[in-house]
């Protein structure tokens, strides 16, 4: 079994930046494709980004392409995803998730085994 906790969510104005990490634990021998999701009030939870086991292969959804970067640091079993230039429309519970090894799939929940609790992210105008 594997454990996701998240940190570094807060209150951000609009144009600013912030880093939400990922601390997997318990079974931290095995190698997993890491994924950030956020959910926004009244509506599904979204794909955001995501990162490859080796940290070569970076994934994001359209509408945070050039403003979000994915990374992760396998000595410490944490991913983190940075956020700059932050819209309003950013604002959202943002989620940690993991699925052990390879996948062909990575855009949907359904594509992930292991989630995090969540860390609030409000980005005000």
């Amino acid at each position: 079994q594997v454990q996701l906790v998240e940190s570094g969510g807060g209150l951000v104005q609009a144009g600013g930046s912030l880093r939400v990490s990922c601390v997997a634990s318990g079974r931290t021998f095995m190698d997993y494709f890491m994924g950030w999701f956020r959910q926004a009030p009244g509506k599904e939870r979204e794909f955001v980004s995501a990162i490859s086991w080796s940290g070569r292969n970076l994934y994001y959804a359209e509408s945070v392409k050039g403003r979000f970067s994915i990374s992760r640091d396998n000595t410490k079993n944490t991913v983190y995803l940075q956020m700059s230039s932050l819209k309003p429309e950013d604002t959202a519970v943002y989620y940690c998730a993991a699925r052990r090894g390879a996948v062909n799939y990575y855009r949907t929940v359904n594509d992930y085994d292991y989630w995090g609790q969540g860390t609030q992210v409000t980005v005000s105008s």
